[in-house]
């Protein structure tokens, strides 16, 4: 099969670093991710995933892998689940950008389908979603500068900074002047100046993924647990609870989410999240709306770029139209919350 890695030059890498001997085989393109490209093989009879960013490189590409290689090297040996980091190269010159081997994850993406027997069992899903919350309270308790991620970001003044970055996200979209969405989300200055008023003064830095939901973890064939938390594109150093926040603002619940898994019934409620986390944590959770509604922001406007792209002709007409409803409901739901 065609693919978008030089095989050859890969092989060799791995000679070097005695990672098997022999033909590359098996390789097949996994989905996954976002544009970033997934590629299973074997060699010698041990199965492994290169993850690499897309052929058209953005200004952070490679940053962002070797950010996530370290991430994932430090949580080795850790209870949260990830997958194994194999080898690392930082080296942009080996296959035109940096990457990493890591073991294939045995598991399954719910939002994909429910094998059975969670398909049948409400009482399995139940614990399948207070398990979402046991991956992130493990996160979260990990000492990052114990790990060595000193440096892995900067959270000083982390939650102060936050709305005007995304403010001036959202700002930077005029430089498409087919976008027209500004208009259809719901009081969205509004909700950044009373994230700004009920901001949390202080906070227990820690290791966050950035983007966690039902769609970035991975669940075992044999039990309702989590095989691995992947896609850690945004991981940082910052308050934790924005990922449990974040959690919130995606799940399926009021007729809305940015997410979906089929059959629903069984799942937790949002506040039993909250609750099971609770029982994990010394952090205090009395403000974990105002971590909600900052998810919902950050991840409306993230969301709302596409759009704009989509409008200049830059992305699909489809899926912008896609985001900026979902961005509308995250919006929506951030309304319900604060009022």
């Amino acid at each position: 099969m065609e693919t978008p890695v030089d095989l050859a030059i890969l092989a060799s890498w791995m000679d070097a670093r005695g990672l098997g001997a022999g033909p590359l085989e098996d390789v097949q393109r996994l989905a996954g991710g976002t544009q970033n490209i997934l590629l299973k093989f074997s060699r010698a009879g041990r199965f492994y995933v290169l993850r690499r960013p897309p052929p058209v490189l953005r200004a952070n590409s490679n940053e962002t892998m070797r950010r996530e290689a370290r991430v994932l090297a430090a949580l080795k040996g850790t209870p949260v689940p990830h997958p194994g980091l194999i080898a690392a190269c930082e080296d942009e010159s080996v296959l035109g950008a940096a990457f990493y081997l890591m073991d294939p994850i045995d598991g399954y993406n719910a939002t994909t389908g429910l094998p059975e027997p969670f398909a049948s069992s409400p009482q399995l899903r139940h614990q399948m979603g207070l398990s979402l919350v046991d991956g992130i309270a493990a996160l979260g308790a990990q000492d990052y500068v114990a790990l060595g991620l000193t440096g892995l970001g900067k959270p000083d003044n982390y939650l102060e900074r936050q709305v005007s970055r995304w403010k001036a996200q959202l700002d930077s979209y005029a430089e498409f002047p087919e976008w027209d969405g500004l208009k259809d989300l719901p009081d969205v200055d509004g909700v950044g100046r009373w994230l700004e008023e009920h901001r949390p003064r202080s906070f227990q830095p820690g290791i966050i993924h950035g983007d966690y939901h039902l769609a970035n973890v991975m669940y075992r064939f044999d039990a309702p647990r989590l095989a691995a938390i992947v896609d850690w594109e945004l991981t940082t150093i910052g308050d934790p609870l924005l990922d449990l926040g974040w959690l919130l603002a995606t799940w399926p619940e009021e007729g809305s989410g940015t997410v979906s898994v089929t059959p629903w019934e069984g799942f937790p409620s949002a506040d039993e999240l909250v609750a099971h986390y609770a029982k994990q944590t010394t952090r205090d959770l009395s403000r974990i709306h105002w971590y909600g509604v900052l998810a919902c922001y950050k991840l409306g406007i993230i969301l709302e770029g596409t759009y704009a792209r989509a409008c200049a002709g830059k992305a699909p007409k489809a899926t912008g139209d896609q985001l900026h409803a979902s961005t509308i409901g995250l919006l929506q739901r951030a309304n319900r919350w604060i009022s």
